[in-house]
């Protein structure tokens, strides 16, 4: 099939990949414009440019499709459809009836639960036991479209931002080609999503990384997870920020005297609005992660402080 890929994160680009190895013609990538990066504040594509790039195919990145032109030029390519995978921009109907086939999205989860920008986090942090992709036919709506393939994953005690990211970027890809076979002979067919369980999944801030002791430990140990690589929980202790990205809760009580937030003893345990925290692995800022063992060689907590 002819296709326009329209992705921009690494979680995109194993799906151009499967796309290219089935034997598609990819006739042209659509993504986020390149941005200042690193020390030097150089113009750097994002990984679905770079990997287009390497493949030789044409990369276009309009800021918005608000210009008539540029939704001329997209339907100018005469494409049988466009796969869509964390994109980074809304799609007018212009766009979206284009293609022969319309658009298809890879989207993070089981919908209609989690439609939104961060669904992976989204899911851990509300201890839900599974997740998964949906491979969906796109609308104007945020993730309403109905639904051809959907295939789940177990969220367990190791699962973690990252590792999640990269698993359902797998199943993602080897969804997209499976699905893409049978929507080109017309054996498959869309299911419309159920108006029950709708949630929506906000975009992530560094802001609300930052370790709130007043919370449940399961609750923390959870943000912990889920924000593990990025934005990676964190307190501050004695004005400098600590990063924390491994924990594990204890439902013990924090004690009638312990206030939330105290370091309960040396491992360290810290007394939260439920239960305690225990921290294992940590980063000073400029630093590598250690467990907390290594950690605590370098660095001290005193038994009794009080974490802001």
């Amino acid at each position: 099939m002819r296709i326009i890929f329209m992705g921009s994160p690494d979680f995109s680009a194993p799906v151009l990949h499967a796309l290219h190895d089935a034997g598609h013609e990819i006739i042209c990538v659509y993504t986020q414009p390149p941005r200042p990066a690193g020390r030097g504040h150089k113009e750097r594509p994002c990984p679905v440019h770079a990997v287009a790039l390497k493949m030789n195919i044409p990369v276009r990145n309009p800021v918005n499709f608000k210009a008539v032109e540029d939704c001329v030029a997209f339907a100018a390519l005469e494409a049988d459809i466009a796969v869509v995978v964390a994109y980074g921009l809304l799609l007018p109907k212009a766009v979206l009836s284009a293609p022969r086939l319309g658009c298809i999205n890879v989207h993070a989860s089981l919908l209609p639960r989690w439609r939104g920008a961060a669904p992976i986090q989204r899911a851990i942090l509300a201890g839900d036991d599974e997740t998964g992709v949906c491979i969906m036919a796109m609308d104007e709506g945020l993730d309403t479209g109905a639904v051809y393939l959907r295939h789940s994953v177990a969220i367990t005690e190791k699962t973690t931002g990252g590792s999640l990211h990269d698993e359902l970027s797998i199943i993602g890809a080897q969804s997209c080609v499976e699905a893409l076979e049978s929507i080109a002979s017309g054996v498959l067919q869309p299911e419309t999503q159920p108006k029950e369980g709708v949630t929506y999944a906000k975009k992530l801030s560094p802001a609300e990384a930052r370790m709130d002791w007043e919370k449940p430990a399961d609750e923390l140990a959870r943000a912990v997870k889920a924000f593990d690589p990025w934005p990676g929980t964190w307190f501050e202790h004695n004005g400098e920020r600590i990063k924390l990205f491994a924990a594990h809760a204890e439902s013990a009580g924090r004690g009638e005297k312990a206030e939330a937030g105290e370091i309960l003893d040396s491992r360290p345990a810290i007394a939260c609005g439920d239960g305690t925290l225990v921290l294992e692995r940590l980063q000073r800022a400029g630093r590598k992660a250690q467990d907390a063992a290594d950690f605590l060689r370098g660095y001290k907590f005193e038994v009794g402080e009080i974490l802001s």
